[in-house]
């Protein structure tokens, strides 16, 4: 898998019984990088190790006076250099290869999670928690299993090395032989300690993310009741705790990396002492003395691998296992028609705003504030906003529409929101979406009165003929009026014909002529079928079976838009746009 394979068609099955576990699967889904990376690496590390036998070869060559030996011990040194230098270049192109696939398989799955749930997601995992998992815990997997296979490949190139210098000189080879290990093993009584602080620390920057995200969340709310300064006081001491873990982390991770430095050292003045003894006593030469000293001095290349593992391991396995616990989560199914598989039906409710949509009927909601339309009418498709309270799911026939199959809620309630996004293609392929098969592309084209459309397409293509389903529309329909672009997605979501069809402001581009006839072939249509339009327009509302006034985000009067007109003051304001003032009295005089 190459970077510009990216995304993946499919990010697969996780195993997310625990963090370790799917630390391992997205390991095994990248065998192949994992392998290419180890097979450079090697290439580096036996490179790095090959110039000290260069090194010594050429001293002795020196010592012996040897031309060609100089010349043979030069084409190596040469040779291990352009090892080097290619091991080195495409080892860190495959690992940070591995790094940035395995991240973005992680991305979808959470992203395909974040689908799924819906607003079940934040009810069951605090909204910090997951803005953690979505970027720092990504890019911690990420950075483990970019680290796994140059691990694997520093340690195989050490087990090389150590054998190598047994049958190059067995009596130094044996004293590298027996150290190597216990350096590559001896920070591993400290891992524990450094990982618990680890640990520490990760809980406490979530939890202060967490603080962040739910004091931005409720700013509004604090600014009422004076309480920015409270949450401000709570954060900075949250803030203080994760410096302070941090810190103590820090600490351990540097004992360490001490550790990592000083016992190679120490291995290096055993191996200079014995070998010069060995030198004076003529049992090894100048030049296998050189060679031995030189392996052991880069090997400490490949030992900082074994540190950067274990910080790697340490720091991702609290990442993966809070992956892992977002990506465990399912929508709970509590209706026997929801667990059959079927498509539900019956009234649409919001106990957020009161909000009731009979099954069947035609019903226009008012709402003065179009930004609250807009969240009303995301909600009703099982889309919440980011406030806590519309978090609780619309219901359906009864049943929240989260705790239904995916599939199943996205086919029973479609929303069309104001601003509708027609993708590039012809006609034919904007209206070749998963419908029911009950409403033919003409008859939606008819209602949503889209003749001066098809009239347009047809003359951009003479060369199809003059059909207008074959005429190529721009991105984003960039080459049509903004009236006719939300005709066009009208006729789109028609044709669709979900069992709950909400319509955000469908007309708000057309004339009011036009807007009209759109209206009543909208109500012909979907006669029999339950639909709800958010709007404000007179023409539009009086068609409407019933009409809901949301007004301070509650359902505060139901009527049709002649009785509330006649009845309420406040509603009226918003449909004939009278004046604050107009308004207040209208109120009184009703009262």
């Amino acid at each position: 898998m190459q970077i510009h394979h990216l995304p993946y068609a499919d990010p697969g099955d996780p195993d997310v019984r625990s963090g370790t576990r799917f630390l391992l699967w997205l390991g095994r889904n990248q065998l192949g990088g994992q392998v290419k990376s180890l097979l450079w690496g090697l290439l580096l590390h036996l490179g790095i190790a090959g110039l000290p036998l260069g090194v010594g070869l050429a001293v002795q060559a020196v010592i012996d006076r040897s031309g060609g030996g100089l010349a043979r011990a030069g084409a190596l040194i040469a040779l291990m250099g352009a090892a080097i230098a290619v091991g080195d270049t495409m080892m860190h192109r495959t690992a940070v290869t591995n790094w940035i696939t395995a991240a973005a398989r992680v991305q979808q799955l959470l992203a395909r999670k974040a689908a799924e749930l819906g607003s079940v997601l934040n009810r069951r995992v605090a909204a910090g928690e997951v803005v953690a998992v979505s970027t720092g815990d990504v890019e911690k997997i990420g950075w483990f299993v970019e680290t796994l296979s140059r691990f694997a490949a520093a340690a195989t190139a050490l087990v090389v090395i150590c054998g190598s210098l047994v049958v190059y000189q067995p009596d130094l080879g044996v004293v590298v032989a027996v150290g190597v290990p216990v350096l590559a093993l001896a920070a591993l009584p400290l891992l524990p300690r450094a990982t618990r602080r680890a640990d520490v620390q990760r809980e406490k920057a979530g939890r202060a993310t967490e603080l962040a995200s739910d004091t931005v969340a409720g700013l509004r709310v604090l600014r009422g009741i004076g309480g920015e300064e409270l949450f401000l006081r709570r954060y900075r001491e949250a803030s203080q705790e994760v410096r302070e873990a941090a810190v103590r982390s820090a600490r351990m991770w540097a004992l360490i990396a001490a550790v990592q430095v000083m016992l190679p050292g120490l291995l290096l003045v055993v191996v200079v002492l014995y070998g010069a003894k060995l030198a004076l006593e003529g049992r090894v030469t100048v030049g296998e003395l050189v060679t031995v000293y030189g392996a052991v001095t880069l090997a400490h290349h490949p030992l900082r691998n074994f540190e950067e593992i274990a910080m790697a391991y340490s720091f991702s396995r609290p990442s993966a296992k809070r992956a892992a616990k977002v990506l465990a989560l399912t929508r709970t199914t509590t209706s026997t028609a929801a667990a059959a598989g079927e498509r539900p039906g019956g009234d649409l409710y919001d106990p957020v705003t009161g909000l009731l949509a009979p099954a069947g009927l035609f019903t226009a909601v008012v709402c003065g504030d179009p930004d609250a339309a807009g969240r009303l009418a995301d909600r009703l498709g099982g889309h919440p906003s980011e406030a806590p309270e519309s978090h609780v799911s619309v219901l359906l026939g009864g049943v929240p529409l989260d705790e239904l199959p995916l599939d199943t809620a996205r086919s029973a309630v479609l929303v069309q929101d104001k601003d509708p996004v027609l993708l590039s293609g012809t006609l034919r392929e904007l209206l070749d979406v998963p419908s029911s098969g009950k409403v033919t592309a003409g008859d939606a084209l008819a209602a949503a009165r889209c003749g001066d459309v098809l009239d347009a397409l047809a003359q951009a293509s003479p060369d199809d003929g003059g059909d207008p389903t074959l005429t190529r529309i721009t991105e984003r329909g960039r080459s049509l009026s903004g009236g006719q672009r939300q005709r066009l997605a009208l006729t789109r979501s028609l044709v669709t014909d979900p069992e709950v069809l909400v319509l955000d402001e469908p007309t708000s581009a057309v004339d009011s002529h036009t807007e009209a006839r759109v209206a009543a072939g909208v109500q012909r249509l979907r006669a029999g079928r339950t639909t709800v339009v958010l709007a404000s327009s007179p023409l539009l509302l009086d068609l409407a079976d019933r009409v809901v006034l949301v007004h301070e985000g509650r359902a505060v009067a139901v009527g049709t838009h002649r009785e509330l007109l006649a009845a309420d003051g406040r509603y009226r304001a918003v449909v004939t746009r009278e004046t604050e003032e107009e308004t207040l009295v209208d109120i009184e005089e009703s009262a």
